[in-house]
């Protein structure tokens, strides 16, 4: 006759235990979403997206819909007045002038460029006032000059300059919405809390284009303003 085998209690309590908590694994892993990975790297994401590149951000070219986010660098723009002109292949170029120039300095200053034509197509595209100024696109984590003709958001940044609770327009972040397209395109500029831990990040990356000889005045002579 066989004796009887009496289980230990602990064993089957370790089981039970043990059954559990690879239960739980399983539905935890069904449950939990997967993050993707991204096909693009991040600064091509930002070129796509807010249409920049080559250190540059142009409102006009931030896709309709689309909300960038950025932070100034220096409170002190570079005011100009620009035209646009193509030459002989159509290949668009810009011609800036430290006041309003006349017609005759402009024509002289494009030599064999022609002055772009208006949208309505009954004469030459006026000289834009403009301002330039460096920014930290979060997007393309990089400095960026933000060159702005559209008077909305050069008005709209002098208004929030002005405000008591914005004084210091260098420890805070904007964010620039578009909207619509062609004549009836809006931006909305909104000032906001600058994002936790950006400072050191944005303050680093101005030093470096700094110390590499940065001068945002060589914008309006056509010269690049990241070097000589």
């Amino acid at each position: 006759m066989h004796g009887t085998h009496i289980r230990n209690p602990l064993d089957t309590v370790l089981r039970y235990e043990g059954a559990k908590a690879q239960a739980l694994a399983i539905r935890t892993r069904a449950s939990t979403p997967k993050t993707p990975m991204s096909l693009l790297s991040k600064s091509a994401k930002a070129a796509i997206s807010t249409g920049t590149g080559g250190g540059y951000l142009n409102p006009s070219r931030i896709p309709t819909g689309t909300t960038i986010r950025f932070a100034l660098t220096s409170d002190e723009p570079v005011e100009y007045y620009e035209v646009w002109g193509e030459d002989a292949q159509g290949k668009p170029k810009p011609f800036r002038f430290d006041h309003e120039p006349t017609p005759d300095e402009i024509a002289v200053e494009m030599g064999e460029y022609s002055r772009r034509i208006n949208r309505e197509g009954t004469g030459n595209e006026p000289a834009k006032f403009a301002i330039a100024l460096p920014v930290f696109n979060y997007d393309a984590g990089e400095i960026q000059v933000m060159n702005i003709t559209q008077k909305s958001i050069i008005f709209a940044l002098d208004g929030i300059s002005q405000m008591p609770d914005y004084e210091d327009m260098l420890v805070i972040d904007f964010q620039l919405e578009k909207k619509g397209s062609g004549l009836t395109t809006e931006y909305k500029l909104t000032p906001v809390p600058r994002k936790k831990g950006a400072t050191p990040i944005i303050e680093a990356a101005w030093e470096e284009v700094t110390g590499a000889g940065f001068d945002l005045t060589r914008i309006i002579e056509g010269g690049n303003p990241y070097k000589k």
